[in-house]
């Protein structure tokens, strides 16, 4: 069989979007043009590759082992370009960054700043997932750095310190709640919530409620933590937001922070990646960065 790069590149582009549409945009095809190599693939491999429904697409077996090889490729492919990084002024490399809300939010805008900042040539693809879904991703090669909770299993891939994120509940400062220093999840679970528009943090709390044996009634969804304080704060419900962003809200709202006593709302954030000698120099070097902006908070603490 024979696929090219450009067949490669859109089907993990299709497998990490579960769109052949959205996959098709990220490669620059048009849908009719992706939707054909897909079939060719499909036919001169003599398997099937995707499965095909009504919310998307996801990989076969035959599916998950062709992207776990044509993410070898793309791979080395990003590793030949690092290399060459040094010698081709202004070649530009691309690093796929993987990482759940909080630390999108909360953590990543300072500490990648900086590093961008010093490294022109060198762009970010961001993208916001659930730390279970970024293992999986990192060992398929779809993304080549991670940040990651300690909520999920890691075998064979490289850990190290990011970032400590405690969640918290943020409440009218007239409710009940206010008074008290913590609270368990499913004892709220029965009270009006904000919740966010979309992210793997509200996935996360959506789900433990149902664990609780409840479902959260949100009465309205918004895109950011803070949109969550201020429409708490106007007594709307409440809400479950990283503790930082509480504190800050809580300066210029009127709200009181209440923390999850849960085990699940303590994260121990982690710089997740292959073995070092396995990613892109450009790639190692970023995640090299992100772990000592960590240490030397730590140090400075």
């Amino acid at each position: 069989m024979r696929f090219d790069f450009v067949d490669l590149r859109l089907f993990l582009a299709v497998v990490d979007a579960g769109s052949i549409t959205h996959g098709a945009v990220a490669v620059g095809l048009s849908l009719p043009a992706a939707s054909e190599r897909l079939r060719a693939m499909e036919t001169t491999s003599g398997v099937k590759l995707l499965e095909r429904g009504r919310r998307g697409v996801s990989p076969t077996n035959a599916g998950e082992a062709l992207a776990h090889h044509a993410a070898l490729v793309q791979r080395q492919m990003m590793q030949m370009q690092g290399e060459l990084d040094e010698h081709a002024k202004g070649l530009r490399t691309i690093i796929r960054l993987m990482a759940p809300t909080a630390a999108i939010t909360e953590f990543l805008p300072a500490r990648l700043a900086p590093w961008m900042a010093a490294n022109p040539h060198t762009d970010v693809d961001l993208k916001e997932r659930q730390s279970s879904e970024i293992v999986r991703a990192l060992s398929t090669g779809l993304a080549e750095i991670g940040i990651i909770s300690d909520t999920v299993s890691t075998d064979g891939l490289r850990l190290r310190p990011f970032a400590v994120d405690q969640l918290v509940v943020v409440a009218p400062s007239d409710h009940p709640l206010a008074g008290r220093k913590e609270v368990l999840f499913a004892d709220i679970v029965h009270e009006n919530f904000i919740g966010l528009s979309e992210g793997a943090l509200q996935e996360n709390l959506d789900g433990r409620a149902l664990i609780a044996g409840g479902r959260l009634k949100t009465r309205i969804r918004t895109r950011t933590f803070e949109g969550i304080c201020r429409m708490t704060a106007d007594g709307v419900g409440l809400g479950v937001v990283p503790a930082t962003t509480a504190r800050n809200c809580r300066r210029f709202m009127k709200i009181a922070l209440v923390r999850l006593a849960d085990d699940w709302a303590t994260r121990q954030f982690s710089v997740c990646t292959l073995a070092q000698e396995n990613i892109a120099p450009a790639a190692r070097a970023l995640a090299d960065h992100l772990m000592s902006v960590n240490h030397e908070r730590q140090a400075a603490g």
